[in-house]
């Protein structure tokens, strides 16, 4: 079973809404860039987005047709 968009959103606020409450502030921004590194991984791992096309070798002008 495949959790939804908004599973996920709200587990995601429920983390950060305890993150803040029992954390403080920097606690609170750390589960908040860990969640959006999490969700870029998730996405890249899904297919949805290719890493190949930010990240990669600088061409030199040669190969090039």
């Amino acid at each position: 079973m495949r959790a939804s968009a908004t599973t996920i959103g709200v587990a995601v606020g429920v983390a950060l809404g305890f993150a803040g409450a029992f954390g403080g502030f920097l606690a609170f921004l750390l589960v908040l860039v860990l969640a959006a590194v999490g969700g870029l991984v998730g996405a890249v791992v899904d297919g949805r987005i290719n890493i190949g096309d930010y990240v990669g070798g600088r061409t030199n002008g040669r190969n090039q047709r």
